[in-house]
């Protein structure tokens, strides 16, 4: 392909790059007023304390939406919930090709066929290669925690880019392919101008450590506890932890349950696609309570806490077909992802009250990260050797630290690009020339909401100070008739009764000639009444009922 002079070669994140979770990058080649797009990723986050009412969180992509004619292709570059869980969602304002290879196509059509969109996920095998003009793609094998990641290597006439999306390096990662560092190498060796790289883990020193470790680890650890249950919680992805579980009961003369639909389904996918083809059989979710407890090990979902997962509803007691009594045991082969700290203690007290032992990663070698630590970073520049290094899939913080670390290792250019910066890559030094709308959508239930609308807004206002509603009846001169009603949901009796005085003086100290600006003087003397008995101004909505005089 001829390169034009008004050829530009650009990367744009809008997901992922300034956070953890919710990955979307998109790579842009052509003149600015016709850039052909491709879409790596496009995945969710979860919501927390700060969004009531919203568990799904996904990228805005009004941007690409907008060109979406000239949006190639999607590339999925692994099956975890951050890198595909927008797709059933937001792939009906694309309408683009998606491409993935066997295990993730299986998961990400399953999440098609559940929203009931029709659409074609073409299945790409390991070390594939696809050419969508202007750009010629690779696909390059990964370790990771779940099986089949993959860098992408995307070629222009401009230069390669290497999206890693989310890898470690593991000799032994049990379920699927080592890291293919022959092809890394032979990419360096072509020349790589550069080179976007998970960032998660770039603080902690060394390496990530070896999935075999955990496996000896929990062998030992099911067989030191007989005649007792045990339940073990981890991430339904990481299909060798699903493995190792099963293998380390049946050691130990116990059958496995599968508790949690994402388990059932993932293994489900596993088994499709050829990863677990030597298990004994699950035992059903509902035959599992009949089952001794010195006979069973119930492999569950909940590790981060998720109201009303299967760990959370064994810790109270609620789950029939998986009680644990005091002094069974669960252990938690997982990490706590940063901002579920306080559900994952809250479901841990819950399980302690209840007399039951709890097993952790600070206490014994039973997880290990699926993201590269420093000493795995520095190989993979080392193979690869960039001009460019761009940190992703990480906070600000993680970001600026794997930007000094790129350095370090003698990267010629390392840039930090948020969210929304449009960073040109070619032709010239590396430059953010641009900045795109961006931001979040929340879904609230079904319905998808821009962050920041007034509905977000006032679902939060609600959580903190509650709500009141007033109405006040006058006549058509405008004059009070009665007290003004005042019913409220989350704020205290005490400081209502100051509400509903403040609202009478109000309404009762002038005419209310016209009901807009008579409703906003009753919302503000409630509000500053509220402010000073309570301090806090709860929402406050106000009605005026205007009764007209009998015309004879």
């Amino acid at each position: 392909m001829t390169v034009k002079a008004t050829d530009e070669l650009v990367f744009l994140p809008l997901g992922g790059s300034g956070e953890i979770g919710m990955n979307l990058n998109l790579y842009g080649y052509g003149p600015p007023e016709r850039r052909k797009w491709l879409m790596v990723d496009l995945g969710i986050t979860f919501g927390d304390e700060s969004t009531p009412g919203v568990d799904v969180i996904m990228p805005d992509i009004r941007f690409i939406a907008e060109r979406r004619r000239d949006l190639v292709g999607l590339i999925v570059t692994h099956g975890h919930e951050d890198h595909i869980g927008a797709v059933a969602h937001l792939w009906p304002q694309l309408k683009c090709p998606i491409y993935a290879t066997p295990f993730t196509a299986v998961l990400v059509r399953a999440k098609l066929q559940e929203a009931d969109i029709d659409a074609k996920v073409t299945v790409v095998e390991l070390g594939g290669k696809i050419s969508l003009d202007p750009f010629e793609v690779e696909l390059i094998t990964l370790t990771h925690s779940i099986p089949e990641p993959n860098a992408v290597a995307i070629r222009t006439p401009l230069g390669t880019v290497l999206n890693t999306g989310d890898w470690k390096i593991d000799a032994d990662p049990l379920v699927g392919e080592v890291t293919d560092e022959e092809a890394l190498r032979r990419l360096g060796d072509e020349g790589v101008l550069a080179m976007t790289c998970d960032s998660t883990n770039v603080f902690v020193p060394g390496r990530a450590g070896s999935e075999n470790d955990v496996r000896d680890n929990i062998t030992r650890l099911i067989a030191e506890h007989p005649g007792r249950r045990i339940a073990v919680t981890a991430f339904a992805s990481n299909v060798a932890r699903l493995e190792t579980v099963a293998l380390a009961a049946r050691d130990a003369g116990r059958s496995t349950a599968l508790v949690g639909r994402s388990m059932r389904r993932m293994v489900a996918a596993a088994q499709s696609t050829g990863y677990i083809t030597h298990l004994p059989s699950f035992v059903q979710e509902e035959e599992a309570g009949m089952i001794s407890g010195e006979d069973i090990v119930y492999l569950c979902t909940g590790s981060q806490g998720e109201m009303g997962s299967a760990l959370a509803r064994i810790a109270t007691g609620e789950h029939r077909s998986a009680p644990l009594d005091p002094g069974d045991v669960v252990i938690f082969s997982s990490r706590v992802i940063p901002g579920n700290e306080k559900r994952v203690g809250a479901l841990q007290n819950a399980l302690a009250a209840r007399g039951i032992e709890i097993i952790t990663d600070s206490d014994h070698h039973v997880h290990v990260s699926g993201h590269p630590c420093r000493d795995e970073l520095a190989d993979m520049y080392r193979w690869v050797r960039p001009k460019v290094a761009i940190p992703v899939h990480g906070e600000i913080r993680h970001m600026m630290e794997h930007k000094r670390f790129a350095e370090s290792l003698q990267v010629p250019n390392a840039v930090v690009a948020p969210n929304g910066s449009m960073l040109k890559l070619a032709p010239g030094a590396p430059t953010i020339i641009d900045e795109v709308p961006h931001g979040r959508i929340h879904l609230d239930g079904r319905v998808p909401v821009l962050e920041g609308d007034s509905l977000a807004r006032n679902r939060r206002g609600l959580s903190f100070a509650g709500f009141a509603g007033v109405t006040a009846i006058v006549d058509a001169k405008g004059r009070a008739l009665t007290s003004p009603t005042l019913v409220s949901e989350g704020i205290p009796e005490t400081v209502a009764a100051a509400m509903r005085n403040a609202a009478d003086e109000a309404a009762r100290g002038a005419r209310i000639a016209d009901d807009e600006e008579g409703a906003e003087r009753i919302r503000r003397a409630v509000r500053r009444a509220a402010q000073s008995a309570w301090g806090k101004k709860p929402m406050v909505k106000v009605e005026i009922v205007r009764l007209q005089a009998d015309r004879k």
